[in-house]
């Protein structure tokens, strides 16, 4: 920042935002900066997420904010003979959602270079470097130099926020998911489009996921936080458009983050989870699978988090045997829950079975689960 740098006080701050006001550019960077470096304490950042959970931001500060994050660490740089093809993808995510683990070796054979820096599970949604981390032996931390020559070898790679690569979202990343502010639309602008930007892509493509197992359960809302990812990531230099998908039914057949690996290993085979045999004697057709009770049982269980940096449990896991569309019987088994101790209450597997909904054929919802595309104005 030019000039003298802006002189404010951590809890002027928060009670600014707290009381609806906006935040100048300056003062921005002073929140940002104050996270990168530590000098601030976890429950003053905690407040002013709280403070923009509840307030918002005007757009002007969510791009403010999502720049600070960028430039929080280096930015990366390619050759020139890769313009045009460094790309990629994020999900806003819900359950089951491992489609960046297959998609990202996809779109590295079809010629295209992909450095994904991601994160770890929000709330009741799965993420990605937790999943990979169930490898034994994958480091999600590679230096700069190591990400140019993973790229150059096979073509895509799937890292963490680190020390140099947007530490304040790292730091932001894991208060939000430990107080409850994680559905909001200029702090997860903030985050997604400041790892996109410091990727210093060439495209970028917005699943924003909407219904029972999404952050977001309805399409307007969905819409919002579409537009101003677009809008940021445009302003930012990337070529940016968003889809809006359905996410009431888990993805796959796998949830938890062992299991969600093995299957979309899988899935690059050109092979899936195998179909149950059609069952003689119907009680009727699978409606839905609500993804919500299986991933707060999941949470529980172990595989989720309660607290910024604690460890979870990467073996918990669930794997549904029957789809959306499907004839079943009573007792027929339709999910498996991957576990180690205590065992599965009364009440986790009664909570477990109220995410079925069973009923008659004809009442399947067939809809596309890519409900809009999100272009820049």
């Amino acid at each position: 920042m030019s000039g003298e740098e802006v002189q404010i006080s951590f809890p002027e701050l928060i009670r600014k935002k707290r009381d609806g006001e906006q935040l100048s550019e300056e003062e921005v960077h002073f929140f940002v900066r104050a996270v990168k470096e530590r000098t601030i304490q976890d429950c003053q950042i905690g407040a002013m997420l709280m403070a923009i959970w509840q307030r918002g931001m005007v757009p002007k500060e969510t791009l403010a904010l999502t720049r600070e994050m960028m430039w929080s660490g280096e930015l990366l740089h390619w050759p020139e003979e890769w313009r045009g093809v460094v790309v990629d993808k994020h999900s806003t995510g819900g359950v089951g959602d491992k489609v960046s683990l297959p998609l990202a070796p996809a779109l590295a054979a079809c010629g295209c270079k992909i450095p994904m820096i991601s994160g770890r599970g929000l709330a009741h949604t799965g993420g990605t470097l937790d999943k990979l981390e169930s490898v034994p032996g994958f480091n999600i931390h590679q230096a700069p130099e190591q990400i140019k020559r993973i790229l150059d070898d096979i073509g895509c790679c799937i890292i963490g926020q680190s020390e140099t690569l947007v530490p304040a979202d790292k730091v932001l990343y894991a208060i939000r998911d430990a107080t409850s502010t994680v559905d909001s639309i200029p702090l997860i602008t903030g985050s997604v489009i400041s790892k996109k930007g410091a990727e210093s892509l060439s495209a970028l493509v917005l699943d924003v996921k909407y219904g029972k197992s999404a952050l977001y359960k309805d399409i307007n809302s969905a819409r919002k936080l579409a537009e101003s990812l677009v809008t940021v990531g445009n302003k930012i230099g990337i070529c940016t458009g968003a889809v809006l998908s359905r996410m009431d039914n888990p993805i796959g057949q796998c949830i938890g983050n062992s299991v969600e690996v093995m299957e979309a290993i899988e899935c690059l085979k050109g092979r899936g989870p195998s179909d149950l045999k059609e069952l003689v004697m119907v009680l009727g057709t699978v409606l839905a699978i609500n993804g919500m009770p299986l991933a707060e049982v999941l949470n529980v269980l172990g595989a989720g988090r309660t607290q910024a940096g604690a460890q979870i449990n990467h073996s918990i896991g669930a794997e549904l045997l029957v789809s959306v569309g499907r004839h079943v019987n009573k007792g027929d088994p339709w999910i498996r829950i991957h576990y180690e101790t205590p065992a599965l209450t009364q009440n986790q597997k009664v909570f477990l079975q109220g995410a079925l909904v069973i009923g008659s054929s004809s009442e399947v919802d067939d809809s596309p689960l890519v409900s809009e595309f999100i272009l820049p104005k």
